[in-house]
C-alpha cells in the first residue's frame, strides 16, 4: 500500500511560483507512474502533469512551459514546479500513483490560490 502526502501550496500572486511536493511511504515508489490533477470548485478533476516510471513526462495543453514535473526516487518523493501562476490554476492538487492493475492511490490534496 501506499501513502501520500502533498505539501507546498499556499496564496501566490499571479506570475508567482510555488513548488508542490508529494512524499510516498510504502514500497515501490520507483515502479509507480506518479501525477498531479487538480480540481477546482465547481469542475471536474483534471491531469495537470504525469511522469512515468522511467522519467518520461507530459502535460495538459493549459500548464505545458509553465509547469514541471519531476520524481526522486531516492526521496520517494514526486514534484511539481508551477511558474508564471494564473488565477485559473486556482484549485485543489492531488497527487496520484498507478501502476498497472493495482489500486490507484491518492493523496489528500494541497490547495493552491492565485489571487493579488
Amino acid at each position: 500500500q501506499v501513502q501520500l502526502v502533498e505539501s507546498g501550496g499556499g496564496l501566490v500572486q499571479p506570475g508567482g511560483s510555488l513548488r508542490l511536493s508529494c512524499a510516498a511511504s510504502g514500497s515501490g515508489f520507483s515502479i509507480y507512474a506518479m501525477g498531479w490533477y487538480r480540481q477546482a470548485p465547481g469542475k471536474q478533476r483534471e491531469l495537470v502533469a504525469g511522469i512515468t516510471s522511467g522519467g518520461s513526462t507530459n502535460y495538459a495543453d493549459s500548464v505545458k512551459g509553465r509547469f514541471t514535473i519531476s520524481r526522486d526516487n531516492a526521496k520517494n518523493t514526486v514534484y511539481l514546479r508551477m511558474n508564471r501562476l494564473k488565477p485559473e490554476d486556482t484549485a485543489v492538487y492531488y497527487c496520484r500513483a498507478a501502476m498497472g492493475s493495482y489500486p490507484v492511490y491518492w493523496g489528500q490534496g494541497t490547495k493552491v490560490t492565485v489571487s493579488s
